[in-house]
């Protein structure tokens, strides 16, 4: 099949290449002249200009965007509603919020554009093994277009879950409960260095992922990385949010869902980009004004 992928950052140019390489006609567009060129070396050909790519492409149209979530995506999508026709096909790859993009699809489906969302799990290394697909939209649209999930995914990694948004609701999940594995995997190997034992970490992630309940991916990676770094001398613990968790838990408010972990897994995340919180300061001047409890001061 033909598909324009808008959006060559490290997921959008595996796409694309992982969608050229199982035979399909891939043209991609990025802003930034140095991803273009990045993939027009792997075959792809590449144009300067939206306008450009779309002219590319026959119809019906299928074209892939795979940009950060918020004000890129909407506006790329009103750009781009403009210079498709009725019966082309939209795909919104990133981490988009459902309710943003079930407001799409209804503006797109009154000029005859289908719109589907598609949650995207796998990182960087789904190129080559394959990525998990959460596909929401019409369901026909979805029909006429599967053999491109189909190429992209593993056996079994790909499904249609439901209507507009369905496939970002699902990610938005994903992603929170993603957020609370890592976060009890810090913890646990936190707890096993402080232990006194001289554990070999990286052997005991590796021990964990043959036969233990709780082998993953993840704990994969965690054996890798601290193989490569048993101390992570040269890592800040600084961790950024890129969204879904705080959508997922203000839904779970909204929906009187109790979800403490993904709370706590959120704001661990805030902790870490504070170098000394106030509020720990403030918490050890209330004990040593009431308590007489020793403070650390700085030197």
């Amino acid at each position: 099949m033909q598909v324009g992928v808008v959006g060559l950052g490290r997921m959008g140019l595996g796409i694309a290449r992982r969608l050229f390489c199982r035979g399909h006609q891939v043209h991609g567009y990025d802003r930034d002249p140095c991803k273009r060129s990045q993939a027009t070396e792997t075959g792809i050909a590449c144009s300067e200009s939206l306008p450009g790519l779309i002219g590319r492409l026959g119809s019906p149209r299928v074209v892939w965007l795979m940009l950060p979530a918020g004000c890129s995506t909407n506006e790329t999508i009103e750009t781009v509603s403009r210079l498709l026709d009725r019966g082309d096909i939209l795909i919104d790859g990133g981490n988009s919020f459902y309710r943003d993009t079930a407001r799409h699809a209804e503006h797109l489906q009154q000029k005859g554009i289908s719109l589907l969302d598609v949650g995207v799990s796998g990182g960087i290394r789904g190129e080559n093994v394959g990525y998990c697909l959460m596909i929401g939209g019409e369901r026909e649209a979805y029909e006429k277009i599967h053999p491109i999930f189909r190429d992209l995914a593993p056996e079994g990694g790909y499904a249609y879950v439901g209507r507009s948004g369905a496939g970002h609701f699902a990610k938005m999940v994903h992603n929170a409960i993603e957020y609370t594995f890592i976060q009890g995997l810090g913890e646990g190997f936190e707890l096993l260095r402080s232990s006194g034992y001289g554990y070999d970490l990286a052997s005991i992630a590796a021990l964990w992922n043959n036969g233990s309940v709780i082998r993953s991916w993840l704990l994969e990676l965690v054996s890798e990385v601290l193989r490569d770094s048993p101390d992570l001398e040269d890592v800040r613990g600084w961790l950024a949010d890129s969204g879904e968790a705080r959508w997922a838990l203000q839904e779970a408010i909204e929906r009187d869902v109790p979800a403490p972990a993904t709370a706590i897994s959120l704001i661990m995340r805030l902790r870490s980009r504070q170098e000394d919180s106030f509020s720990a300061k403030l918490i050890a001047k209330l004990r040593e004004a009431f308590g007489g409890h020793e403070i650390k001061k700085r030197i």
